[in-house]
């Protein structure tokens, strides 16, 4: 997830603070993708230095506001435009660990293959019951729909790993 374009949706709908931001963005994502408030004033200061983002003066607390500016909306214009390429995406961790453990002489794969079942199906009863609770909006549901699915896909992928290990061992 772009922090500085998640930030820039935040602000296109007004002037906030820094704080204001973490709190809105981690609500929009239920509170899956927590920030620090370092990387928001962090984010914010290399969007001041890009032209993306101005200091709107202070709130009636004293605390510094941005503003996006009409470079910034150009960016969140084209961002919202443009579809994420599989490229685009970082690297699997899971794939590599796998790949790596059927590569090497000495390692279990199934027991690889075993504890992430294990721990991707506790993610998906968390994120069941997550779901079920639901006060949450529709981005928030949106946010935990997209993890269950990813989840449940991970759960496919273990298993075609499993029927192709049993069959390159037949």
């Amino acid at each position: 997830m772009s922090i500085r374009h998640g930030l820039l949706a935040l602000l296109s709908s007004g002037p906030r603070y820094g704080y204001q931001l973490r709190v809105e963005f981690e609500a929009s994502t239920g509170a899956t993708w927590p920030l620090n408030i370092g990387q928001v004033y962090t984010t914010l200061s290399r969007m001041e230095r890009d032209g993306l983002v101005t200091p709107g003066g202070d709130d009636e607390q004293g605390r510094a506001v941005y503003e996006i500016t009409d470079a910034g909306r150009r960016e969140l214009t084209e961002w919202y435009a443009t579809p994420v390429g599989q490229a685009d995406r970082p690297r699997d961790e899971l794939v590599i660990k796998v790949a790596m453990a059927v590569a090497a002489q000495d390692v279990d794969v199934a027991a690889v293959i075993l504890a992430q079942r294990m721990a991707t199906m506790r993610t998906l009863q968390e994120l069941t019951r997550a779901k079920r609770a639901g006060s949450e909006g529709a981005a928030q549901r949106l946010v935990i729909d997209s993890m269950i699915f990813k989840a449940e896909a991970e759960q496919r992928w273990l298993d075609h790993c499993e029927a192709v290990l049993k069959e390159k061992s037949a």
